[in-house]
C-alpha cells in the first residue's frame, strides 16, 4: 500500500476522494446510458473504483494507527498527533494551529500548567518534530515537510528572528543601537505585523528602551526610538502596553522638551495616539505631560503645532486634564496665539473644550478673549471656527456679566451675533440665539426699570 502524507493531505485526500467519485459517476453514467459502451470504459470504471477503495482503506488504516500514537506526540489541546509542534514560554509543547487559536482568543496562560505566559512567542520544537517523523515512518505514514510558518499578519519565522536580533542589539554598542533603532523604526512603519510583534512579549518595549541613558546625547537615536514608539502606538492592541511600560511616558516627555523638531512632533503624536484610551488619558495627565505640550504651543513651531494641538485636545476630553491644562497655563498661551491669528481653528477647538472648566473660562475673560472671538466670528468664513467661537463666547458671557456690554456694542455696530443666529451651523445658531435672548431680556429690564 502506498504511503500517504497525512498532515498536509487531509484537505488533499478529501479533494482526491471527490475527484475519484466524480470520475466514477461519469464513467458509470456512460456505461448505463450507452448500450454499446467500450470495454476500456468498463476497465476505467473498475480502476477508479479500486483507487477509491484503496484510498478509503488507507485512510482507515492510518486513522487506526494514529489512535495508537504515543501520548507525548499528541497536542494537549486537540488530543491529536501534532503536525507542527511548538514550545510556549512555560516549556510546554503544543500543535501550532491549536495554541495559536488559544492565544488569538485572548488567553495569556499555558493551557496545561495554567501559568501566565511571560511572552507569546512560539518556538519550533525540532526535537519533537524529529521524534514524530521517525514514529510516522515506522508506521508507514509519511509526514510532510512543514511549510514555513506565516501567521495571519504575514510574519515568518525569519521575521521573528530578525525582530529578536534587533531588540538584542539595542543593548549593544552605540553604533549597533543606532542601526537597530533605525531599522525598527522603518519596519514598524511599513509592516503592521512588526508592530504586533511588540505585543507578544512584556520585554520587547523595555528592550527597545535599553539605551535610555544615552538617548538625549544622541538626537538621531532619540528620534528613531520615539518614532518607533509612535508607530507601535498606532496598533490598537499596543496602546495600553506602551503607555503602561515604565519609562515610556517619561522618555516621551523628555523628547518633547529636548528633541529635534521632528522628534518633538512625533512625541506629541505618540501621546495623541496613546490617549485614544481613557485609562491612558489619565496616566498621561498625571505624568505632567500637558506642560511640555503647552510649552510647545507657546513656541509655535509650525511642524509640531498640529500634533501638539491634537494631543492636548484628546487629553482634555476628560475633566481632570482640563484642570491640569488650565493650571499649566494653557488658556494664556492659547488665547495669545488666537489673538495673533496662529492656528486659530485647532486652538479654538481646545479652548472650546476648556470652556467647561470654570477657572479656564474666567481666565479667558480676563485675557481679552471676547473682542478676539467677536472679530473672528465677524471675519471668518469657516463655519466650524464661528461655531467654536460663539460657544466659547456664550460660556464666558454667562459666567461674567461685565462682558455683556462688549457684546451689546458689537451687536449694535455690526449685528455679528444676529447674522450668526441666521446663517450659522445649527449649534452656532443655538448659542447665538441664546445670547440674543439674554440681550433682549436685559434691554426689557432696563426699559421697565
Amino acid at each position: 500500500m502506498a504511503k500517504t502524507g497525512v498532515f498536509d493531505s487531509d484537505p488533499t485526500v478529501m479533494e482526491k476522494v471527490a475527484e475519484l467519485k466524480k470520475e466514477l459517476m461519469k464513467l458509470v453514467n456512460s456505461i448505463v446510458q450507452n448500450e454499446n459502451c467500450s470495454i476500456e470504459t468498463i476497465d476505467q470504471a473498475q480502476d477508479t473504483l479500486n483507487a477509491l477503495k484503496e484510498l478509503q482503506l488507507s485512510k482507515k488504516s492510518i486513522s487506526l494507527k494514529l489512535k495508537d500514537c504515543p501520548l507525548e506526540f499528541r497536542c494537549p489541546i486537540s488530543k491529536e498527533l501534532m503536525k507542527d509542534p511548538v514550545v510556549v514560554a512555560t516549556g510546554q509543547t503544543y500543535d501550532r494551529p491549536f495554541i495559536q487559536n488559544w492565544l488569538k482568543a485572548g488567553n495569556r496562560t499555558c493551557p496545561r500548567t495554567k501559568q501566565v505566559l511571560s511572552h507569546t512567542v512560539l518556538t519550533a520544537n525540532n526535537v519533537m518534530r524529529e521524534l514524530i517523523t521517525k514514529w510516522c515512518k515506522s508506521q508507514g505514514i509519511e509526514l510532510a515537510d512543514p511549510v514555513q510558518y506565516i501567521n495571519e499578519l504575514g510574519v515568518t519565522e525569519d521575521d521573528r528572528e530578525r525582530f529578536l536580533s534587533l531588540l538584542k542589539s539595542m543593548s549593544s554598542t552605540i553604533s549597533e543601537q543606532k542601526e537597530a533603532a533605525k531599522e525598527l523604526r522603518s519596519l514598524t512603519k511599513k509592516m503592521p505585523s512588526f508592530r504586533a510583534l511588540f505585543g507578544e512579549s512584556v520585554d520587547a518595549i523595555p528592550q527597545l528602551l535599553s539605551p535610555l541613558n544615552q538617548i538625549e546625547s544622541h538626537p538621531d537615536l532619540q528620534e528613531d526610538v520615539i518614532t518607533t514608539l509612535l508607530n507601535l502606538s498606532i496598533h490598537d492592541n499596543n496602546k495600553k502596553l506602551v503607555a503602561e511600560t515604565p519609562e515610556v511616558i517619561t522618555l516621551v516627555m523628555e523628547a518633547l522638551k529636548s528633541g529635534t523638531v521632528e522628534t518633538r512632533s512625533n512625541a506629541a503624536a505618540a501621546l495623541f495616539t496613546l490617549s485614544a484610551l481613557d485609562s491612558n488619558k489619565v496616566l498621561i495627565g498625571k505624568s505632567g505631560a500637558l506642560k511640555p505640550l503647552i510649552d510647545l504651543i507657546e513656541e509655535g513651531h509650525p511642524l509640531a503645532m498640529n500634533d501638539v494641538a491634537s494631543a492636548i485636545f484628546s487629553l482634555c476630553l476628560i475633566h481632570e486634564n482640563k484642570a491640569r491644562a488650565a493650571h499649566d497655563g494653557a488658556v494664556r498661551v492659547i488665547v495669545k496665539k488666537i489673538i495673533d491669528g496662529v492656528y486659530v481653528d485647532e486652538l479654538l477647538a481646545i479652548l472650546a473644550m476648556l470652556s467647561s472648566h470654570r477657572r479656564a473660562v474666567e481666565e479667558m475673560g480676563e485675557l481679552g478673549a471676547v473682542p478676539a472671538l467677536l472679530r473672528i466670528i465677524r471675519q471668518s468664513t469657516c463655519g466650524r471656527i464661528k461655531e467654536n467661537s460663539i460657544a466659547i463666547l456664550y460660556t464666558i458671557c454667562f459666567n461674567d456679566r461685565t462682558k455683556w456690554k462688549e457684546i451689546r456694542e458689537e451687536e449694535k455696530e455690526n449685528a455679528t451675533i444676529s447674522k450668526l443666529a441666521r446663517d450659522g451651523t445649527s449649534r452656532a445658531k443655538r448659542k447665538a440665539s441664546g445670547i440674543l435672548e439674554r440681550l433682549s431680556r436685559a434691554v426689557n429690564l432696563t426699559h421697565t426699570a
